[in-house]
């Protein structure tokens, strides 16, 4: 009914409490028509909760890498060429067999490469499983992006992968997705970012499951800090959470300093990250700080994967000479069976030794026999320990007198050549064996030896390079790069020089030193023991000085004077 503006109906009060209640009854009615199901209900509470890892397999929590049974899983292991060496299928096998329980497997999409194909991509995975080693697979045709251009494109590789999927789902206890390798030059590194993002984000989109690894731009090795500064960007752009960044080193890595700063910026931030590539030997470009690498990931618990096994168009980085597992160069001794190497820090994946945690340790290996013994080395063979799941290697320690036990030397079997010992000195030796999972055995009865009188290497022929890495107050890095300069290889080497300032060394890597007031003697360890005829070695260091910081002026090896550089 029409009324004017101000006019008024004046209504009963039945009339009102009528019309009230009819009101209040056709309330409820709509009320009770979009009330939802206790099913709806269900589904809606569901559907509010924010978004959550589903951890199917390997997965990131806290800035962890994490088994899908939550086990903390750190990397150690060596990258493989398949792509261009795709015969040499045994090589898995090589590389579990010295410690390893990961490795990172070249693949190639088709754009600069042959294609790797579903069939073989499945084999690769078969073998890494058979050989109970954690798979990443990574598509190599994406290497120095914006600057190589027969470089292929992120998105590309993304492509590639989703071909892939009915070969990778379900592996995701098994296989990290690594999308494409150093995605970008050094042109314009700031363009990572974005497609970055946007193949993860397409490979999510298409339902892979598994954790990505993406690498860094400067061709891996993030020299401009582009990954570093848009770290949080990319990790929060992926909607599950399960990624994890790889930063490669190499020359760029050459001080203690640039390493532990990037590596802690990620560990402070809760940022996933671990070194998918790294280098020692040094190069035309400069001399990586491997040690610092190694020192610092286990310091951090993050992964390691050292490149690389064999194949290398310089074989300076070969692990292995000729994909032979017998003949590890001067380089896979040091990773394999070196300081915070892989024979002494490796623990197998949980996920190869059923569901539940491996909690019995091997059995006591024997009692070592020494043999071989020269001035500066022996030769110590035992017992074989047992396990219920499987020995993973052997830790050989040296017993002071006083109970102290200091380690000397890892083995992956039941012989190893303990080096960088003192002539005419008496030594004490046991040996512990582990398994995978990190049990330790009860240590073996000890074995006494005394080195013999003499040694070293006749007809001596050196140069030694000493510098000063960096300094600070009361301290300073230094490292020694003894080179040997004779025709024969030379072996079991003691170094002698004096400090001119009241210097002394608190720590060193790549040998043993003994100082005695000014004086100081290094002896090897025993991935630097043998210098090959042109070769060299590096030893680095920690030291404490005062205001002045003079280098060392004369060097000898073995007695004999050394040329210096």
């Amino acid at each position: 009914m029409a009324r004017s503006a101000g006019s008024t109906t004046r209504k009963s009060p039945l009339t009102v409490l009528l019309a009230a209640l009819t009101a209040l009854v056709t309330l409820l009615g709509l009320l009770l028509a979009l009330a939802p199901t206790p099913a709806q209900a269900q589904a809606h509470e569901v559907a509010a909760e924010p978004p959550a890892t589903r951890a199917t397999g390997i997965h990131i929590s806290n800035g962890r890498l994490l088994e899908g049974n939550g086990n903390d899983f750190v990397m150690r292991g060596v990258n493989h060429a398949h792509t261009w060496y795709p015969n040499q299928t045994q090589s898995l096998r090589d590389v579990k067999a010295l410690g390893a329980n990961s490795v990172r497997v070249v693949l190639a999409d088709g754009h600069r490469w042959t294609k790797n194909s579903d069939d073989d991509v499945a084999a690769v995975v078969a073998q890494c499983k058979a050989n109970r080693l954690i798979c990443v697979l990574e598509v190599h045709d994406t290497t120095g992006y914006g600057e190589d251009a027969a470089a292929g494109t992120l998105d590309q590789a993304a492509d590639y992968w989703i071909g892939l999927k009915s070969v990778l789902a379900g592996q995701e206890n098994y296989v990290i997705i690594n999308i494409g390798n150093e995605p970008w030059g050094n042109t314009d590194p700031a363009g990572w970012t974005a497609p970055t993002i946007a193949a993860v984000q397409k490979l999510r989109a298409a339902g892979f499951e598994h954790t990505i690894m993406v690498d860094a731009p400067n061709w891996g090795q993030d020299w401009q800090g582009v990954m570093r500064a848009n770290a949080r960007a990319v990790y929060d752009a992926d909607t599950t959470g399960n990624l994890i960044f790889s930063i490669h080193m190499y020359s760029v890595f050459d001080t203690a300093a640039e390493i532990t700063d990037y590596l802690n910026a990620f560990v402070t931030a809760e940022l996933p990250i671990l070194i998918g590539e790294f280098g020692g030997p040094a190069d035309q470009w400069g001399d990586p700080d491997e040690d610092t690498m190694m020192a610092t990931a286990e310091q951090l618990d993050l992964g390691y994967l050292a490149w690389s096994w064999s194949g290398n168009t310089d074989p300076i980085l070969d692990l292995s000479i000729g994909f032979d597992p017998t003949q590890l160069s001067s380089w896979g001794q040091r990773i394999f069976n070196g300081a915070n190497g892989i024979a002494q820090t490796s623990r197998e994946a949980t996920i190869y030794a059923g569901t539940g945690t491996d909690t019995q340790a091997p059995t006591t290996p024997g009692t070592p026999a020494a043999s071989g013994t020269t001035a500066t080395s022996t030769t110590l063979t035992w017992t074989a320990a047992t396990d219920n799941v499987g020995v993973a290697g052997y830790d050989v320690v040296r017993v002071s007198s006083g109970g102290t036990e200091t380690t000397a030397a890892a083995s992956t079997t039941s012989t190893v050549t303990v080096t960088g010992l003192t002539a005419a000195t008496a030594y004490t030796f046991a040996v512990y064996a582990r398994d995978a999972a990190g049990n330790r055995s009860p240590r073996s009865a000890t074995v006494n030896v005394t080195t013999s009188q003499g040694g070293g290497t006749p007809g001596v022929s050196c140069s030694v390079a000493y510098r000063v890495v960096g300094d600070w107050p009361g301290g300073f890095q230094g490292d020694i790069t003894l080179r040997n300069t004779g025709t024969t290889a030379l072996t079991n080497w003691t170094l002698g020089f004096s400090f001119a300032n009241g210097q002394t060394i608190s720590n060193m890597w790549g040998g043993t030193p003994t100082q005695t007031g000014a004086a100081v003697s290094v002896v090897p360890a025993s991935y630097t023991a043998t210098i090959p005829a042109a070769g060299s070695v590096t030893v680095g260091f920690i030291g404490v000085k005062g205001a002045v910081n003079a280098a060392p002026t004369a060097f000898t090896v073995n007695g004999t004077a050394c040329a210096t550089s």
